[in-house]
């Protein structure tokens, strides 16, 4: 007899974030898992036309305007997406932007966004679904974090904070969740190219990039890219019952060193 029943085949999954970058990569690699996915986030035009693409491909999606700043939002997309698709079985907490500045500069009001949007929306989607999915005794939830919860860097102090108080309650959620059914995991991304901060000028960026140099940040030039995490998170949900992925870091790979051709044939 095995220890827990396996997870259905077919498992829908929420995904917020999903207009672009990690959210479209993850939905596109779940729906060609054969998962029913529901495509949350303010840019909801962007969702219609991803869902759009994956039914195209054979896919089933779903498309809902969803600010997880809001409970109303986070509960209305919910209850969408349940008579859409069904109950969740899998949810991925990643919607999110970043925005630079030095601590002591940062507009308070920017600075709680930050922190509104990263780690209190994931705490919305959590009390919306965390309940069905710990009745029906399975699912995952998983949250993005970031290797800036495990090492800061300079002048993301807002970004900094919210994802090392996203990736605290990720691990707070598991010790809760013991024993449900419900394994709650984190993907930790480091340096991804994605639409995040990328519309900040070069007053803000070139500075930000001279403190990640000076601190160490910058060893290398290579990013990855947002299917590198999809991934990583559809490796985690389709780990099957009985082990528990609790965090899966990705970090880019360096190029390749130009080694002395010499050196090779001594």
């Amino acid at each position: 007899m095995p220890r827990f029943q396996p997870n259905p085949p077919r498992r829908p999954a929420y995904i917020t974030g999903a207009s672009s970058g990690i959210g479209a990569a993850t939905a596109h690699a779940l729906a060609e898992l054969g998962h029913p996915v529901a495509l949350g986030a303010r840019r909801v035009a962007e969702c219609q036309v991803l869902a759009e693409k994956i039914r195209a491909d054979g896919g089933e999606a779903f498309a809902h305007y969803l600010d997880v700043s809001s409970t109303e939002s986070v509960q209305e997309f919910a209850t969408a997406a349940e008579a859409a698709i069904g109950p969740a079985e899998i949810v991925l907490s990643g919607a999110g932007d970043q925005d630079f500045a030095l601590v002591h500069e940062m507009d308070p009001e920017r600075f709680e966004l930050q922190v509104n949007v990263h780690l209190v929306g994931t705490q919305r989607l959590a009390h919306r679904l965390l309940p069905g999915m710990i009745e029906r005794r399975r699912g995952d939830f998983v949250v993005i974090g970031s290797d800036c919860a495990d090492q800061p860097r300079p002048r993301m102090g807002a970004y900094n904070g919210a994802k090392t108080g996203v990736e605290a309650l990720a691990h707070q959620m598991r010790m809760e969740l013991e024993g449900t059914g419900v394994r709650a995991s984190v993907v930790r991304p480091g340096p991804t190219q994605t639409a995040m901060g990328m519309n900040a000028p070069s007053e803000v960026i070139d500075p930000l990039i001279a403190d990640w140099e000076k601190w160490g940040f910058a060893r290398h030039p290579y990013f990855l890219r947002a299917s590198d995490i999809a991934a990583a998170v559809a490796t985690v949900v389709s780990t099957p019952r009985g082990a528990h992925l609790v965090l899966v870091e990705v970090q880019p790979e360096a190029p390749l060193r130009q080694d002395d051709p010499a050196k090779d044939n001594r």
